[in-house]
């Protein structure tokens, strides 16, 4: 039998060829600011694909303009916006991988400096390009500026805005959807009792402090075709005393469960600055631990960079697929490159390039 890395893996009807996935990795590459992709996000998702993965997820993609990172990132709140995002589509399945994109606000860390522009980072001015920023508190991320507080009508009007932004990702003609929900964005900053000091129905308990993220799950399930898996991506933990816990998590991904998401893609911090003690598969045990304690499928992300770390945690069950990042960047052909490596015979390696798989002459 040959490795559990390379067989297919179905999640409701789509199935991808391999476990091997690759997450959402913001590129800061829309240099006219307007949210819409480039000729750049075209090539560099195509060479992701032609590479061998079983899944790409487009970047963090921006529900409205105030909900990107920087005004550098991508969007979908436009006809326009679709039709760019097509051209991204038949890119990923040119080369034979299913195609994602995560659907997502950044909440008080919108407005910032694009990771790949030499400044050290925080927010942008208005006299740069910046914007009025929004949180479930007037809470500063630290470096930030303070943003300013949803109130109950605005709330309403973001979990529209994402349904609709669902809607256009599925006009599309992506296979899969993910709610962002980690990395201390909006919807974590929901999630956490460090950032939402709400007294109303979104803030306080656990299930109030999940109404914003629940309400999401469902308005993107309803612009969704039945046949079309919904994921979730969630910070399992903050690393700090009164943040977010696994178990917290755990139960979250349940109530999502129950809202029409299909599988949790596990992650950690970034809402608080933090001290992390990384190494390869830091964050696997958490991912571990929601698939057990929830029932659902998950993705374990967080420095996979080996073909047998890979191969264990799938192979062990501890997740479902992995997710492999900065080695993506490194070398768009990494999963072709492990099956080589894994001896492992697969029939997508593009055929221009056979010589390359059969000699390393």
């Amino acid at each position: 039998m040959g490795s559990p890395l390379f067989e297919p893996f179905t999640v409701r009807s789509m199935t991808t060829r391999n476990r091997l996935w690759v997450p959402p990795m913001c590129q800061y590459s829309v240099d006219k600011e307007d949210g819409i992709p480039t000729s750049y996000h075209t090539h560099h998702y195509n060479a992701l694909s032609r590479g061998g993965a079983g899944a790409i997820i487009v970047e963090m993609t921006g529900i409205e303009p105030a909900a990107r990172i920087s005004p550098n990132c991508l969007g979908l709140w436009s006809d326009e916006h679709t039709e760019a995002h097509k051209n991204i589509v038949d890119a990923i399945h040119t080369g034979g991988a299913k195609a994602g994109v995560q659907i997502a606000h950044a909440g008080r860390k919108a407005s910032s400096v694009p990771e790949r522009v030499s400044r050290d980072g925080g927010s942008l001015k208005e006299d740069e390009g910046g914007w009025e920023t929004f949180a479930p508190s007037a809470l500063a991320y630290p470096g930030l500026k303070q943003p300013t507080a949803l109130t109950i009508e605005r709330i309403d009007e973001l979990v529209e805005a994402y349904g609709a932004a669902a809607a256009r990702a599925v006009e599309a003609g992506y296979d899969f959807l993910e709610i962002h929900g980690a990395h201390g964005y909006l919807l974590t900053q929901f999630l956490s009792p460090l950032s939402n000091r709400r007294d109303d129905e979104y803030g306080g308990s656990l299930e109030n402090r999940a109404r914003m993220i629940r309400r999401v799950a469902r308005a993107m399930r309803a612009s969704m075709p039945e046949e079309m898996p919904l994921l979730v991506r969630l910070s399992a933990t903050e690393y700090l005393e009164g943040g977010i816990t696994v178990e917290e998590t755990a139960q979250v991904a349940s109530w999502l469960k129950e809202d029409g998401v299909d599988m949790a893609d596990i992650s950690t911090s970034g809402n608080y600055p933090a001290e992390i003690r990384v190494f390869a598969g830091y964050q696997s045990h958490f991912a571990a631990q929601v698939k057990h304690n929830a029932q659902i499928p998950v993705a374990a992300v967080g420095m996979i960079n080996s073909p047998r770390l890979a191969e264990y945690l799938v192979g062990s069950e501890q997740a479902d697929v992995v997710l492999v990042g900065r080695e993506a960047l490194r070398n768009a052909s990494f999963a072709l490159e492990w099956a080589r490596e894994m001896k492992e015979n697969v029939d997508y390696a593009p055929g221009q390039y056979a010589r390359a798989w059969n000699t390393r002459r």
